[in-house]
């Protein structure tokens, strides 16, 4: 089969990056033109750019190891992170991926609940659980997965705070190349020390295991640890940093719900599962076409780029009924807040895991917890990270 750009539908996307509500957009594309070609810069390539809406083609994509690639993320995200395994495929993404997949493990991660994440998201709510009133996402979200990931990864946790404006600056990097490629060096400059430390001191940390991995014999070059390292704490950070930030809008603009998990602890699940739905943190993936193809009725061209938007897939009401809404009853079903294939999340347990224990934390120390009447209500927004800028609640003072 041979394509053209000229037999493809067009639907121009035109969405603010940082504060743009997508999901009109991307329903109104899931009607009319689910697979479609765009000449916007979401992509950020010079290849032609092909987006994706729809569950089961977004599924299909992500599965597909024979037409499709991982390896476009080496030209956008890869010039800012290095050496990626987002980037890899076939048996080398397999191989590094078997080196590092058992730290995330969830049998694995939880010796991490009682020795590290319950220890900080308690500490961060010691700060505001006697002042009655905060913005959970400065005081509580922005802070706490990073301080969790900083934990696991061997780096000290008086430092979170500079992980979390570099990891900023490193996903941002695409927009702004400069602020990116800054933030990318200091960060490896950084970690540089700590890297050679553990080469001869190692302590168990995930740093330790990395520097010490073999694959066929051969210890990870350099490249790849820094790699995994600038994916690592940016992804650790920011995406479960977002996404409790839309589970706690969600209870909270969900009154009767939050009461409901409040009087009974087995609803959690469910509401993590909801709001990774609902409003997951990451919306989209970029993938290329390695030949010639068709999805979803669209002909998609060797060597195009093609974005997959999660996002949209889990608000398809071929899948799932009244998807807009939140409603932790709805019958289960897989979501694609994690993608699925080869290159699932390898930190879905972790989010989990950090979900779980902060908002149970969150629901038992501050107690009868409610947004703040006289501040902005939050609004979660985004187009390719979503997330409220700012939670402004009221709570009883303890």
């Amino acid at each position: 089969m041979t394509t053209s750009e000229a037999d493809a539908p067009q639907f121009d996307v035109d969405v603010d990056f940082l504060t743009g509500q997508p999901y009109p957009l991307w329903a109104q594309a899931r009607g009319e033109c689910p697979v479609f070609q765009t000449h916007s810069t979401m992509g950020f390539t010079d290849r032609p750019t092909f987006v994706v809406t729809r569950f089961a083609d977004v599924e299909r994509v992500l599965r597909d190891t024979e037409h499709i690639s991982s390896s476009i993320n080496a030209e956008h995200i890869g010039q800012y992170m290095g050496e990626l395994i987002l980037a890899m495929d076939g048996q080398e993404h397999r191989s590094y991926r078997g080196l590092v997949a058992h730290a995330f493990r969830a049998s694995q991660l939880e010796k991490w609940d009682d020795a590290l994440v319950r220890p900080t998201i308690e500490r961060l709510l010691d700060g505001i659980a006697p002042l009655g009133k905060a913005d959970l996402a400065q005081a509580i979200t922005s802070k706490y997965p990073v301080q969790v990931i900083c934990g696991i990864v061997g780096v000290p946790l008086e430092d979170a705070a500079q992980f979390h404006q570099w990891s900023e600056l490193i996903n941002g990097g695409p927009m702004h190349p400069e602020e990116g490629m800054a933030a990318s060096r200091a960060m490896r400059d950084y970690l540089a020390p700590i890297v050679e430390d553990r080469r001869v001191n190692p302590t168990g940390d995930l740093i330790s295991d990395l520097v010490h991995a073999e694959i066929d014999g051969q210890k990870l070059t350099d490249e790849k640890i820094y790699g995994f390292l600038r994916l690592l704490l940016p992804a650790g950070a920011e995406t479960t940093f977002r996404v409790m930030g839309n589970a706690l809008v969600a209870l909270l603009t969900h009154p009767d719900v939050m009461q409901r998990v409040i009087a009974d602890r087995s609803l959690m699940p469910a509401v993590i599962e909801e709001t990774l739905r609902w409003e997951t943190s990451v919306t989209q993936v970029s993938r290329c076409a390695t030949e010639d193809l068709e999805v979803g009725g669209c002909p998609i061209p060797k060597g195009a780029a093609v974005s997959v938007i999660t996002g949209s897939a889990n608000r398809d009401t071929e899948r799932f009924d009244h998807a807009d809404e939140f409603d932790i009853d709805r019958p289960t079903a897989n979501h694609m807040a994690f993608g699925t294939g080869q290159h699932q999340c390898l930190g879905m347990h972790l989010a989990r895991l950090e979900l779980r224990v902060g908002l149970d934390s969150i629901l038992s120390r501050l107690p009868n917890l409610r947004l703040d009447p006289d501040q902005p209500p939050p609004e979660i927004m985004g187009l390719a990270f979503r997330g409220p800028e700012s939670i402004p609640v009221l709570f009883d003072p303890s």
